[in-house]
């Protein structure tokens, strides 16, 4: 139980106060709490005891407010963004907002202040009835009476509180509070900074430079594509909002622009771009025709293809092979019955997938030529991909696997028990090394193997994320590291390591949306935010980082200075 202590709410509040911590610990009460009132009631300062106190460190669950959204001048894109950054989530819309959210059953807690001077309040609305439908959000909502959205969110099952009336202010000690008002209790967080609303939204100059609140409002509102810098803003605008320069901003932009933007776009936002930490090899996105849109990328490799090949597979189980230079195609393989969750490429060509039952499926990239002649009649035995299918399949059957991921000299899964374990290609053990690196399921791997000695020899380090956050490393034939090499709020989506002309790289993603590139050797990283959940990530043999989403697949290189 919480010993945090709460202060008293301002201008004698205190009835309104402790009904709605009632209101919060009664899990039988409604989902939903209107704090309505005329203008300069209190409303305001009501919400503003609440956040202060609810986001305290050690503040009890039941009382701990997660996340905190001003509405006034926001779309309803807006404020899902907002919220999805409060709660660690990436989210293009409220659809998927609404589904990440209903995925994850821990309570939540929600204020909205000023639904009533927000861009949309009808959009807005609605948006509050969604979240209430879901059983494990609360949420506090405050809307000035006699408004037309005050009328519309009265008629729901909502507990509601008008501080119009008498019973919400101790009148003591409100007078009290009046006579010596240094009690008073400031708004949580500064205001958003209103700026005129004169922007050319054809120009990309103008619209990275803008407050990115009013465009987001702004191209909710107009369905006008400028040249599809719309549809490119509304595709990446949760990364878009994020506090950034504008060079940061017109790359997240560039990596969303169609094939059918207006030609003159593409250029100018890769010149305002110029001083990025990262430029755009290349992007496909939804509905892109040359070179066309490879489909949703759900996991992805470059390890054991052939120079300049990566080999992606979509929400299908269809696995295709790309070119890694402009993302045209280049192949298809037989669909697999179920999607995959990792993949990865063999020395002799066979295709490994794990899917999201935790089944393993094989199949044999392309072209990929068989054993002839003498050869053929010498190797009777199972070839190197049978023997791995074989014996992995057994150990799932024991214990089910979440991530997978191979070098030529190691195969590894992962569990939902947070275990990994490894297998040597050519040597299938029934008993293989494991260990426990995670609490709580496996979500992605990596491996490579790094060269020893006089460069005559190689050991494997793998590295795997959880759904704890952490990136562990580990070789089989030590000890893991005590400690992660990377730790973020969230599970890890997708993790891709190798070795790149800079030496040894990793790459790992979150839940919320983050991808960082390590490299361990020099002691250096990069950030990008895509605005999408990033599935899947692989690194290209010159080191450009490949991202997959579920409606765009690109290619950035990082650029390091100094």
């Amino acid at each position: 139980m919480s010993t945090v202590k709460w202060g008293r709410p301002a201008a004698g509040r205190e009835p309104a106060g402790a009904a709605l911590l009632g209101w919060l610990a009664d899990a039988a009460a409604p989902g939903l709490c209107l704090i309505t009132g005329g203008a300069g009631c209190g409303k305001s300062a009501l919400l503003a005891w609440l956040v202060r106190h609810g986001t305290r460190p050690g503040t009890g669950r039941e009382r701990t407010v997660h996340s905190y959204v001003p509405l006034a001048g926001l779309s309803v894109h807006g404020a899902v963004w907002t919220m999805a950054d409060q709660l660690a989530l990436v989210a293009r819309g409220p659809g998927e907002f609404l589904a990440r959210l209903a995925a994850d059953r821990r309570r939540v807690t929600i204020v909205l202040a000023d639904l009533h001077a927000g861009a949309d309040p009808d959009g807005l609305a609605e948006l509050v009835l969604a979240l209430d439908a879901l059983d494990h959000v609360r949420l506090v909502v405050e809307i000035r009476s006699g408004t037309d959205v005050h009328r519309q969110l009265v008629g729901s099952a909502a507990a509601l509180m008008d501080l119009d009336e008498p019973q919400w202010t101790d009148e003591a000690r409100r007078s009290a509070w009046h006579a010596d008002p240094t009690g008073a209790t400031p708004p949580p967080g500064p205001a958003r900074q209103q700026i005129p609303a004169v922007v050319d939204f054809d120009d990309p100059a103008a619209l990275c430079a803008a407050d990115p609140w009013l465009v987001t409002a702004s191209f909710d509102a107009d369905q006008e594509e400028h040249g599809g810098l719309r549809a490119a803003w509304l595709r990446a605008g949760q990364s878009l909002c994020r506090e950034q320069e504008s060079a940061e901003r017109a790359l997240v932009l560039l990596t969303a622009l169609g094939d059918g933007a207006d030609p003159r776009l593409r250029p100018e936002l890769a010149r305002l771009a110029a001083t990025a930490d990262w430029q755009l090899d290349w992007s496909r996105v939804r509905g892109d025709m040359a070179p066309p849109w490879p489909g949703p990328v759900f996991a992805m490799t470059t390890a054991g293809l052939s120079a300049g090949r990566v080999l992606l597979a979509d929400h299908q189980g269809v696995l295709r092979t790309v070119d890694a230079a402009d993302g045209s195609p280049v192949g298809r393989m037989p669909q697999l019955p179920s999607p995959p969750a990792a993949v990865c490429a063999l020395t002799d060509g066979t295709v490994l997938a794990l899917d999201d039952q935790g089944l393993l499926h094989k199949q044999t990239l392309p072209g990929v030529p068989g054993a002839t002649g003498i050869a053929a009649l010498l190797d009777d035995g199972p070839a190197l991909g049978q023997q791995l299918t074989e014996t992995i399949t057994t150990h799932l059957a024991r214990s089910p696997g979440t991530a997978l991921c191979s070098t030529p000299g190691v195969m590894a899964v992962g569990g939902a028990d947070g275990t990994v374990h490894t297998f040597t290609p050519g040597e299938p053990d029934e008993h293989p090394r494991g260990a426990s690196l995670h609490i709580g399921p496996v979500t992605a791997m990596a491996a490579v193997d790094l060269p020893v000695g006089d460069g005559q020899g190689s050991v494997p380090l793998l590295y795997s994320g959880g759904a704890d956050g952490r990136v562990r490393a580990w070789s089989p034939a030590a000890d893991p590291q005590p400690t992660p090499v990377a730790e973020h709020t969230g599970p890890v989506t997708a993790l891709t390591a190798g070795h790149t002309p800079s030496g040894l790289a990793l790459a790992v993603a979150w839940a919320d949306g983050l991808i960082e590139l390590h490299h361990p050797d020099k002691g250096r990283t990069r950030q990008l935010w895509p605005g999408a959940a990033v599935n899947a990530l692989a690194l290209t043999a010159g080191g450009s980082l490949l991202v997959g989403t579920d409606d765009r697949v690109m290619c950035l290189c990082p650029r390091w200075r100094g």
